[in-house]
């Protein structure tokens, strides 16, 4: 059994005009609607519940600092997963592609949507509770427009419109508490992702590489809204960094987007983002290193300082913007204990890297990296500094072609990896043998909230002899081997994953439209279930009156539906589009 939440809109206005046109009696407006109960009982989220959350709470979008993924709840196994049912679906009546992980504190939801909307939800039900909706100026700049969840901290829910608006709500009700302008949306900035709240601040990052933005991290006063720094991610003349840049104004339009929220360390009150390519995207447009494009950044979150840094692609020329922050996990290598960042990055290679403590001030140094999908381009790597070799015929630059391999959407794009500490491993939404190609274009002009790519497209290609796409992968951190490997053999994979206490991995990210569950030591899929559309937002996991729910948000769209075309190309008819349409759906054991 399972219930489907439809709502509709009566206006008490009509029924008022009414009444005047025809003389009759105005009544007076209804009362509002008494306070849910369950938002009644909401409790704030405090400092250090963020630090600690509680194992049947959900409160922030990976849940811990850390960006594991991982619930300590075991309720649903390996054993009766099989007996896992729909229990209710909540409609968000936008389409386009939903990517936000729902959050859930004390039984009440929140989940974010393209089109800028918030929603609360009682999670046991499926009710509506609030709805937030924000009219973006018809101006705004938004290439992208999703949204990768919210934050919550104290009495508020934290969102990041598109348009480059921070948001304040009140938790309750719904209701706009402030708001302020992050960066101007008519010059290409934008923003994709949830907020990180963190040491009592709000950051947030933005989005718009493709767009000759100047990337940058700003961090703002919960109660007020007040800008408390910005870091920007392409340094001006004269700040570290700036010698791997041309002379003269590049570094204005330089690139450096944050797609994907940091994750955090307590202990050293760092956080670590990820960045993206540089403009335009053709290399020899920017001779040098071009810090910090496509690179993991370390920042003081007091201060916002860059304190460490490590590249993974310099003078990027293949849009492998490195999206999604390193998770922070401590492995071993030989006898020895890593204090450790793991990043699945897009151009293919699996990074294995050492953060240090509190006592080496932020630096980040390389350890291991190795290819987890077919790469070409990388002809081996620095065993001390990490630094690629890179095979000249396979980067592309002005009027040069160059084929390379894994194509522009990555080996893994940003829906996120999860690891489990009971298992040490890590597990891979995965794309694999998918090439791209491109070339430069001459001229390439700077206007404000225009594209500054460069770069002309070309057909990709099929890794000869490829019976697969979409893979999940499963990686042992303190051996550096790979596990496991399940095989999507028509479907891309664009889905974040989540594990759990009892030894399951649960992700969507298939074009049949399928929520799967995995055995997390041996990958045999141990169930699957059918949803309206495509699932890339990654799943949560929740109690309420001591039983476990499974939820997630589906909607398919943006780079998978591209993925999906690219794929249609080269098989006729055998990768049709999936149909969109954003929906949360919630599962449990009947």
């Amino acid at each position: 059994m399972f219930r489907i939440r439809c709502f509709g809109f009566a206006s008490g206005a009509l029924g008022l005009m009414a009444g005047a046109i025809f003389g009759q009696p105005q009544q007076a407006p209804a009362p509002p609607a008494p306070m849910p109960q369950v938002l009644r009982n909401y409790q704030p989220v405090t400092a250090e519940r963020l630090k600690n959350p509680e194992d049947g709470n959900w409160l922030s979008i990976r849940r811990t600092y850390n960006g594991w993924g991982y619930s300590p709840l075991d309720q649903i196994t390996p054993a009766n997963v099989k007996n896992l049912r729909h229990v209710w679906a909540f409609s968000t009546g936008e389409g386009k592609v939903h990517e936000a992980a729902p959050l859930v504190n004390n039984g009440v939801m929140f989940v974010s949507t393209p089109n800028d909307q918030v929603i609360a939800l009682d999670a046991l039900t499926g009710t509506l509770l609030w709805r937030y909706r924000r009219t973006r100026p018809k101006e705004a700049v938004v290439l992208h427009d999703t949204s990768r969840g919210v934050a919550l901290y104290g009495d508020k829910v934290y969102y990041a419109a598109g348009e480059a608006v921070l948001v304040a709500l009140d938790a309750k009700t719904g209701k706009e508490v402030w708001s302020t302008t992050v960066a101007d949306s008519k010059a290409g900035y934008y923003i994709t992702l949830a907020p990180l709240v963190a040491d009592g601040k709000v950051m947030v990052g933005a989005s718009g590489g493709e767009l000759g933005i100047r990337g940058f991290v700003a961090a703002y006063d919960p109660d007020t809204g007040k800008e408390q720094w910005r870091t920007y991610t392409i340094p001006a003349p004269g700040q570290p960094g700036s010698e791997t840049w041309p002379k003269g104004n590049q570094w204005k339009t330089g690139g450096g987007p944050v797609w994907v929220t940091g994750n955090y360390d307590p202990a050293t009150n760092l956080a670590y983002w990820g960045t993206g390519n540089g403009g335009p995207w053709m290399g020899d447009k920017r001779p040098g290193d071009n810090l910090y494009t496509a690179s993991t950044i370390a920042l003081d979150v007091a201060t916002g300082q860059i304190k460490g840094y490590f590249q993974y692609n310099p003078n990027d020329s293949w849009d492998w913007d490195e999206v999604s922050p390193p998770i922070l996990v401590d492995y071993q290598r030989g006898q020895r204990t890593i204090k450790g960042l793991i990043d699945v990055a897009r151009d293919g290679y699996l990074w294995f890297l050492d953060r240090g403590d509190s006592t080496t001030g932020g630096r980040i140094k390389f350890v291991e990296g190795k290819p987890y999908v077919y790469q070409n381009v990388f002809r081996s790597v620095d065993p001390e500094t990490g630094r690629p070799d890179v095979d000249p015929a396979r980067k592309p630059g002005t009027g040069k072609p160059a084929e390379y391999c894994p194509n522009a959407h990555g080996g893994k794009n940003w829906p996120p990896i999860a690891y489990s500490p009971q298992t040490r491993m890590i597990y891979i939404p995965a794309n694999n043998n998918i090439c791209g190609s491109t070339e430069g274009q001459e001229e390439v002009e700077y206007v404000p909230g225009k594209g500054y790519t460069g770069v002309r497209m070309l057909p990709g290609a099929i890794v000869p002899g490829a019976d697969h796409f979409g893979e999940v992968q499963a990686w042992n951190v303190d051996t550096g081997q790979k596990v496991w490997t399940h095989n999507y053999a028509k479907s891309p994979n664009w889905g974040g994953m989540l594990v759990t206490g009892s030894g399951l991995v649960f992700s969507g990210g298939t074009s049949d439209r399928k929520m799967h569950a995995f055995d997390a030591k041996t990958g045999e899929l141990l169930w699957e279930y059918p949803t309206n559309s495509g699932i890339l937002a990654p799943p949560t996991t929740f109690t309420i009156g001591g039983k476990q729910y499974i939820a997630v948000l589906a909607g398919w769209g943006g780079d998978s539906r591209g993925m999906q075309a690219t794929l249609n190309r080269s098989f006729p008819g055998e990768f049709p589009e999936v149909p969109e349409g954003g929906a949360i759906w919630v599962f449990a054991l009947e």
